[in-house]
């Protein structure tokens, strides 16, 4: 095959998140089998954070897990597995780079911007630059893609990759990729479970800060009450309903990835041979079926269904309610795990 057509046996599989798929999806072709939701559990992916000093067309920001990147960079810490990272101020040095890399028989990861991926129903487009999907080939031209969040493979142009490698904005990609240098003859998954959700735990009962975790939920509760009065209705509509999406298409796990957590816990009870993680699963599940509630309610709030009786007071006590049920969980699993 041509230097300038190489196609790796690269397997796809869709996931609900992407930075999670990708790390897995990599992972895999190594030969290394761990789902999406382990990967998630692992890199302490359960967060919770709302600060309304940070705003993004005005609205507070809320957000359902860490940074971007952050995943990534604790399941290859705990695993032991080394990544190669890299940015290019330069855009046709960072697609050179890119071809050198996959001509060496590697996948490449990648940070890119959503809003001029040309393979996203319109939708789906907005301007978010921390996407990340890998480049696994090159074809007639094209660059042959693994998007996680897509059903199957796709590809991408010369000029569309170069495009969203480097799409302006908040988080800007800058040329960001980042593929698999090594991976140590065993890798202690057991031990990188625990140290996930020893992380978890801290972050969601410890933080002094009260913007995140537990007490971040309790904050959000109270704002959200007042929304109504300070706001008005139609702003408080906007704020409400950037929650219900952060929570439902931005942490894409389904119920800000209460449910995905639960996956994870049930698939770490069969590594650590510990029976009461199942336990915790099932109890993460309501959590996560509280947090559906919440969105529900405010979603017809928002739309001002007012035959359903819903109130600004009613999904801020639902909220009370959740920190509560989180905060017992969090305790109970924090006290097993030491």
């Amino acid at each position: 095959m041509p230097n300038n057509e190489i196609v790796l046996d690269f397997k796809h599989k869709q996931s609900a998140h992407c930075e999670n798929g990708v790390v897995s999806n990599l992972l895999r072709y190594y030969g290394i089998d761990l789902s999406e939701p382990m990967i998630f559990g692992i890199g302490s992916g359960m967060f919770f954070s709302h600060m309304p000093f940070v705003k993004v067309d005005g609205i507070p920001v809320t957000s359902f897990r860490p940074l971007p990147g952050i995943i990534f960079k604790r399941v290859s810490k705990r695993l032991g597995i080394q990544f190669e990272r890299k940015r290019y101020k330069n855009p046709h040095k960072a697609m050179d780079a890119l071809d050198e890399v996959i001509n060496e028989n590697t996948p490449v990861g990648m940070l890119v911007g959503v809003y001029h991926l040309s393979y996203f129903p319109a939708p789906y487009r907005f301007h978010f630059n921390a996407h990340n999907l890998v480049a696994f080939g090159k074809k007639s031209g094209d660059y042959l893609i693994s998007d996680p969040v897509m059903e199957g493979f796709e590809k991408l142009s010369y000029k569309e990759l170069q495009r969203v490698r480097y799409a302006k904005g908040l988080f800007a990609p800058k040329g960001h990729m980042y593929y698999v240098k090594h991976i140590p003859d065993n890798l202690d998954i057991n031990g990188a479970i625990i140290k996930g959700i020893k992380k978890t735990c801290k972050d969601m009962l410890t933080i002094p800060v009260g913007m995140f975790g537990v007490k971040g939920i309790r904050f959000m509760a109270k704002k959200i009450a007042k929304y109504p009065d300070k706001l008005g209705t139609r702003k408080a509509s906007l704020f409400a309903g950037q929650i219900v999406r952060a929570q439902e298409e931005i942490g894409t796990g389904g119920a800000g990835f209460r449910f995905m957590y639960a996956a994870f816990l049930q698939e770490a009870a069969g590594y650590l041979k510990q029976d009461w993680l199942k336990e915790m699963s099932a109890e993460m599940t309501q959590i996560g079926d509280m947090w559906r509630d919440f969105a529900a309610t405010t979603a017809r709030l928002v739309k001002m269904r007012e035959n359903h009786g819903e109130n600004y007071k009613q999904v801020s006590d639902m909220l009370m309610n959740i920190a509560d049920a989180e905060e017992a969980f969090y305790k109970k699993l924090q006290k097993i795990t030491q």
